[in-house]
């Protein structure tokens, strides 16, 4: 139970969310040398990697949106237009991004989460391993995350 000397307020703030991210940063970074040793690094910072297919009008017809960050590349989206599946864009996106990762940013592996009925297959084929499996997020959705090191 919270004492009478706190409140508790639900709501979003945004002033109140970058103070605590800024207390959790230094709180973290204190904690652990691996974090500290981050810092002032190129790796300290979140950097966006997007990776787009445009077709010949000029129309989107896949992309990929992540990030890297700490020697990681994280992918957040990857999406082909229905039209344009089984024509090897996704594997195209997806070499493109980690290929950039590796060789222009230093990252050693790549993390992705997927739902059951997305592409935990075609990820796996790709030489992405399961790590983590999460039934019912959302109820009767399976979630996965999954890894892979970018030799």
């Amino acid at each position: 139970m919270v004492s009478r000397m706190f409140r508790l307020v639900t709501e979003v703030d945004r002033t109140r969310r970058d103070l605590l991210r800024t207390r959790i940063r230094e709180t973290n970074t204190t904690a652990s040398s691996v974090l500290r040793s981050l810092r002032d690094t190129p790796h300290e910072r979140e950097f966006p990697l997007h990776v787009w297919v445009l077709d010949e009008r000029g129309a989107l017809a896949g992309g990929l949106v992540g990030h890297t960050w700490a020697t990681w590349l994280h992918v957040t989206y990857l999406w082909v237009d229905d039209r344009c599946r089984g024509t090897g864009l996704g594997s195209a996106l997806l070499a493109e991004a980690e290929r950039t990762a590796r060789d222009e940013r230093a990252c050693a592996a790549a993390r992705v989460e997927t739902w059951d009925f997305q592409a935990p297959d075609f990820y796996r084929r790709r030489g992405y391993e399961v790590v983590c499996v999460i039934p019912d997020y959302p109820p009767g959705v399976t979630e996965y995350t999954l890894v892979k090191r970018l030799g």
